[in-house]
């Protein structure tokens, strides 16, 4: 793993990151995607709604300068939720769990949530190495795979200090 920051969405991102979100092998796995991640249109108007809202944190992941995914922060319901969806290229190598690790240091709020398919055993593992807990499972209907899928909700609880 190459040197990993997080940085703001820039315009130039765009194309990478619709690019990255319809890879048919990550949408397998991330289950819980948009409708048809071939439709540029519609994710054109959720990127749009995403960098106008004020509630939402939206970063891209470098690694050494160059684009390897992205990761997030938003409230569902009044639970703060991460997210993140990294590039195919980088992974296997740790690049997951130092985004994440970088994203929580900087999101004040706990408990923090996080959503993941359960038959995504790297992201769960990912969400472990980060201190997430999982806490409950459901079965929904997932739109990237056209069925029902079994979900973990996974939590990070704030750290006690003793005193």
């Amino acid at each position: 793993m190459g040197h990993i920051e997080l940085r703001d969405l820039d315009d130039d991102d765009l194309d990478a990151v619709f690019e990255m979100m319809r890879d048919p092998v990550a949408v397998e796995l991330a289950a819980f995607t948009a409708d048809d991640p071939d439709d540029r249109a519609a994710f054109d108007r959720w990127i749009t709604r995403i960098r106008e809202n004020d509630d939402v944190t939206y970063r891209i992941v470098t690694e050494d300068g160059a684009f390897a995914g992205a990761v997030g922060s938003f409230t569902v319901d009044g639970d703060r939720e991460v997210t993140y969806w990294i590039a195919r290229h980088a992974w296997g190598r740790g690049v997951a769990t130092q985004a994440l690790r970088l994203l929580v240091s900087r999101e004040p709020v706990r408990p923090l949530f996080a959503r993941v398919a359960v038959h995504n055993a790297a992201s769960r593992a990912v969400l472990t190495r980060c201190g997430f807990t999982e806490v409950s499972r459901t079965t929904s209907f997932a739109p990237g795979v056209g069925r029902d899928v079994e979900e973990a909700v996974y939590t990070l609880l704030p750290v006690l200090d003793g005193s």
